[in-house]
């Protein structure tokens, strides 16, 4: 009897394991590190000045799931003063086309998105 092949990943289904990806890619935090880090080796530091409100928990927790999860590799310079420096995998270069297209969408239709709620807010403030 042959095994019964692997059904098709389905991120629609709540057992989909792709479901995770989605999650983990998805929050800003993260969005906004991945394409921070999309222009090369950053510093911790480097990080958290160049991403307005984040904080250093927030930002090194997000590392570590990003770490964990193989969208970034860590690289510790083991000196006297603390020196790590974060850069993208292979696998986290790969989602970063689609997250620079993400961000510049953004970027161009905030405006948009702005007048959309503020419609939306007076409308519901009139019923």
């Amino acid at each position: 009897m042959a095994p019964r092949p692997e059904p098709a990943p389905d991120v629609f289904d709540e057992t989909c394991s792709a479901r995770h990806a989605l999650e983990l890619v998805a929050s800003k935090w993260s969005v906004l590190i991945l394409s921070a880090l999309a222009g090369g080796p950053t510093r911790n530091a480097e990080l958290l000045c160049r991403i307005g409100g984040i904080s250093q928990k927030m930002l090194a927790q997000t590392l570590r799931e990003l770490e964990r999860n193989g969208l970034v590799l860590r690289q510790d310079f083991h000196t006297a003063r603390p020196c790590v420096e974060y850069r993208l995998s292979p696998l986290g270069e790969s989602l970063s086309e689609t997250l620079t297209a993400l961000d510049c969408w953004a970027e161009r239709n905030f405006p948009a998105l702005d007048a959309a709620r503020d419609r939306y807010d007076a409308e519901v403030k009139e019923r």
